[in-house]
């Protein structure tokens, strides 16, 4: 056996992937306390915690800049890489646009064995290659805990660009990946899960959100967002309180990874499960559904699908077209005017 089989990398972090995220509380205060920065060309900055910065170059063109990166979420270095890679370049598709350039972000202990640096970077840059944008250096520092993620330049038009807000009241609430992937991650790291459950968490994180994003172009789309380490409550709370709209979320509808709501109701819950639940409890929210999908909702997701407010008319063909991607996709909810509670489960 080699040395990268004798490793498990998600033994080296008390917290994988999108879960080692801060919580979406503790950030909102620390970043509330920075200077603001103004510039007309800035399209979209820090105000409404969208997915990446967008900065008008000219009437057709804009920039989108975003970085993420994370703790491993896979014990395979390859895997890893691919997953990391995936969810980075993600922010740009939630933004509608195309990624362009990334950079490697790395962190990597010195006593380990540098072939699984080598697989983690191959991972990554098959990613980037599969997304049609080029990959052109990076920065890498020791640190004991792996952690790997891209800095990625991507280019929208302007008038093309999504948000995560201005969702509609009446607009359909798509989602275009399962939940529970924090779940069965967990799952994972403690030997729990099936080989079927693992291979289905992996399948989901390791696709891009491209082919969704490339569907999704043809519909009237008013808001976007990837749904990552804040989980779907967290990320529907932000596209509510941009918009100044509730979200209506039928968890009955919840499109699900195989093994998660059992693992749930065993109490496999991520710590960044909780501190997401406290954030959207805070800001309001109404619950008439089971407790295990209430944990569902908020489970962090690593590399997470799109959740799109699409105009209730286009709703149908969307779903027909997203379903044939083979990721388990749904119609979840809708969009109302602005209720007592913000997120209403059901």
């Amino acid at each position: 056996m080699d040395k990268k089989e004798k490793i498990r990398l998600t033994k080296l972090a008390p917290n994988c992937g999108c879960a080692a995220k801060v919580g979406p509380g503790t950030l909102t205060g620390i970043l509330g306390k920075l200077p603001k920065f103004e510039d007309e060309q800035l399209l979209v900055g820090t105000e409404t915690s969208d997915d990446a910065a967008v900065y008008k170059i000219s009437n057709d063109l804009a920039l989108i800049q975003t970085l993420d990166f994370f703790t491993p979420v896979a014990d395979d270095p390859y895997t890893f890489g691919q997953v990391a890679a995936a969810n980075a370049l993600s922010d740009v598709y939630a933004m509608g646009g195309e990624p362009k350039i990334a950079l490697n972000i790395v962190a990597f202990p010195n006593h380990m064995d540098t072939e699984i640096l080598g697989e983690i970077l191959k991972g990554g840059a098959d990613k980037v290659m599969e997304a049609g944008a080029v990959l052109a250096g990076g920065h890498t520092i020791q640190d004991d805990t792996p952690k790997y993620g891209l800095s990625v330049t991507g280019f929208v038009h302007p008038d093309k660009l999504w948000k995560n807000f201005g969702a509609c009241a009446g607009d359909a609430l798509i989602l275009t990946k399962p939940l529970g992937a924090g779940i069965i991650n967990t799952a994972i790291k403690a030997e729990l899960a099936s080989e079927e459950e693992t291979e289905g968490v992996l399948k989901s994180m390791t696709c891009l959100n491209k082919y969704a994003r490339d569907i999704m172009r043809n519909y009237r789309v008013h808001a976007c967002t990837d749904v990552t380490g804040f989980g779907l409550g967290g990320h529907a709370l932000e596209m509510a309180q941009g918009s100044n709209k509730t979200l209506v979320l039928d968890t009955k509808k919840l499109p699900v990874l195989r093994g998660a709501r059992e693992h749930a109701c065993m109490g496999l819950i991520p710590a960044g499960a909780y501190r997401n639940r406290e954030h959207v409890e805070r800001a309001g929210i109404t619950s008439t559904a089971e407790v295990c999908m209430e944990d569902i909702v908020f489970d962090p997701q690593t590399s997470g699908g799109l959740l799109l407010a699409v105009h209730p008319e286009d709703a149908d063909a969307a779903l027909r077209e997203l379903s044939k991607l083979e990721l388990p996709c749904a119609v979840i909810g809708e969009v109302t005017e602005r209720r007592d509670s913000i997120i209403i489960l059901k």
